[in-house]
């Protein structure tokens, strides 16, 4: 007992000085080394993982934020469940006048840094040591998406093309890298620069820097940190190679390529030109790769494990669970209309990009290359429901690997409960609750719980919510197919184009005439209609009432208009239209379509 108590201190101690990880990652000839165990991984890209460009519920203007120890926590335990060992970060975000005003970002001038979100980051290699994954810490972004080298030259009133020559932004930029290598970290009281779960800096995200440039920020990086790699952030994309320049370069320790090819094919024949370039002199990341079949991606994976010369794969991307319940989505521009964001451990809802299959064949790779088995999965960790207001908004924090939810219920604090619901998904309607009781009778109280449900079994139940008095309930239109409407004319699903849509992708579509008709079983108390219009001044649709669904009434309802001042993606406009009296008269409501709109949710309140 004694000598597990000493060990578990051992332990203990390293997590609080941030030494989670024995030794720094080294380079030996193409191969790197933890020790004197070669390293090689099949792992992932996780954007968001420091922050936030995926706030899209629907109130909400302001898409940017730092997530929460939970949602950081999700991240790690979902790539250690998969067998990865080495996330990638995108960048360090800076200010971009395209952003809200009211968004955080970590550079918010040249030399102004964001305590706040920096302390994001302490987090972030606090829990990579504890969780013993490596971290791909790249420092620039070639492109606005979260701010990079456009933003640093704006800072200035310069162009993009003077940031690789000016020295005044040369500058800026040192002093980011700087603060970054230099900062100790508030959590582990450990320097960024010392931190032996940092695998490895890279220059930056996808780089067109030309040669001065790189050398000069190479050779910076290594004066400031002898401990940690460098890896080459350059635009070695498809059918962009690798630079001699860089392989020559002796303080540059790994270069990389990008693999976004619309064909496999294309994909193999690429990486076999980066190999021939590097004739193994330097180690070789195949930095992201995706949106291709299955078994196309399979075929890179096979082929980065039987050649010793690739040290590894990260697949572009995953994300992690919201702290309000159900994940973070996020289509990818480049995805060909088809391809998010992946969740794990795959869903229903990611079928037209066969996201079950996938991941299991990714992380079949990803115990393969390291050798192992794939181990059997833990029982799932109890999720956390979260305050429930109304029986068709009940919420809970999700749970790494878990495939759904057990819902339960009982009037009493104590029991007995009853199961009402088996294996709820948590990845179908995006911002919006995960589930509605539609059996809670009105005037009744109800506790709740939920259990996770796993291939390996069920967790122990979540906090107990209660008691919920239910004062209404709600005909609830998630827009997934046409149950829930009592008539409709004119109206057909609508798909693609998701990001444009706050990553809504079960939707209805109409143009002029068409038109949707709900019915309540009680009397008809109030509604709240969402949607996805052209235009923020003229309102597109009509709203008319009924006691009988023969004679109407129109009906002018309050209109809310939720529009960001973001502009790096073509967002439609939000609105929210909401009764604004007791409609308790009425038990019918038609919406008209006066130009083309997109339907997003409706919830028709009734007693």
């Amino acid at each position: 007992m004694r000598s597990l108590l000493f060990l578990l201190s051992i332990i203990c101690c390293q997590l609080v000085s941030g030494q989670g990880f024995q030794n720094f990652v080294t380079r030996d000839g193409y191969r790197l080394m933890d020790g004197d165990q070669q390293l090689r991984f099949i792992s992932w890209n996780i954007p968001n993982l420091n922050y936030v460009e995926d706030m899209m519920d629907f109130d909400q203007t302001n898409p940017y934020d730092l997530p929460t120890e939970f949602e950081m926590r999700d991240a790690f335990e979902t790539v250690k469940e998969m067998g990865g060992q080495v996330i990638r970060i995108y960048t360090i975000p800076v200010r971009n006048k395209n952003f809200p005003e009211q968004a955080v970002t970590f550079v918010e001038g040249p030399g102004q840094f964001n305590e706040e979100a920096f302390r994001v980051n302490d987090m972030m290699l606090a829990l990579a040591n504890e969780y013993q994954i490596r971290i791909i810490f790249s420092l620039l972004n070639n492109w606005q998406w979260m701010g990079g080298v456009p933003n640093y030259a704006a800072f200035r009133d310069k162009t993009f093309d003077d940031f690789w020559t000016d020295p005044q932004l040369i500058d800026d930029f040192k002093k980011t890298i700087d603060f970054t290598l230099n900062r100790k970290n508030t959590i582990t009281g450990v320097r960024y620069k010392d931190d032996k779960s940092i695998l490895c800096w890279e220059t930056g995200n996808e780089l067109t820097s030309p040669d001065s440039w790189t050398k000069e920020i190479s050779a910076y990086i290594k004066k400031l940190d002898k401990n940690h790699l460098l890896m080459d952030g350059y635009f070695a994309i498809d059918g962009r190679y690798v630079k001699e320049s860089s392989i020559i370069d002796p303080n540059i320790d790994i270069v990389s390529s990008h693999h976004y090819e619309r064909s496999p094919f294309e994909m193999h024949k690429n990486i076999d030109n980066n190999l021939e370039i590097i004739k193994g002199r330097k180690p070789y990341l195949i930095g992201e790769f995706g949106f291709e079949s299955t078994n196309g991606l399979k075929s890179i994976l096979d082929k980065v494990i039987q050649n010793d010369e690739i040290l590894g794969a990260l697949s572009w991307s995953i994300r992690y669970h919201h702290r309000n319940g159900g994940f973070y989505h996020h289509s990818e521009p480049l995805g060909v209309g088809i391809y998010k964001a992946y969740h794990w451990p795959g869903f229903n809802s990611g079928t037209i990009y066969d996201e079950k299959n996938f991941l299991s064949m990714y992380a079949d790779k990803a115990y393969e290359i390291q050798g192992r088995e794939v181990p059997d999965f833990d029982l799932p960790k109890p999720p956390r429901l979260l305050p429930i207001n109304d029986v068709w908004d009940i919420r809970w924090q999700g749970v790494a690997g878990a495939t759904g939810y057990n819902v339960y219920r009982s009037k009493t604090n104590d029991g007995p409960w009853r199961q009402i619901a088996f294996n709820v998904s948590d990845a179908v309607v995006e911002t919006f609750a995960n589930f509605h009781d539609e059996t809670a009778e009105i005037g009744e109280s109800y506790y709740y719980k939920v259990a996770a449900v796993k291939s390996s079994g069920i967790s122990e139940p979540s906090n107990v919510v209660g008691p919920v008095k239910v004062s209404q309930q709600a005909v609830v239109d998630n827009m997934v197919n046409f149950g829930k409407v009592f008539h409709y004319h004119g109206i057909e699903t609508a798909t693609g184009d998701d990001r444009s849509y706050k990553e809504d992708k079960t939707r209805i579509f109409g143009d002029y005439g068409a038109e949707v008709v709900y019915h309540t079983p009680g009397t008809m108390k109030g509604f709240n209609i969402y949607a996805f219009e052209s235009n923020r001044k003229w309102h597109h649709f009509r709203f008319y009432v009924s006691k009988d669904g023969e004679n109407w009434e129109p009906y002018d309802p309050e209109v809310k208009t939720y529009v960001s001042s973001e502009n790096n993606y073509a967002y439609s406009v939000p609105k929210l239209y909401t009764s604004m009296e007791d409609l308790s008269q009425f038990r019918y409501l038609k919406i008209r379509f006066y130009f083309k709109v997109h339907l997003s949710r409706a919830e028709i309140l009734y007693y």
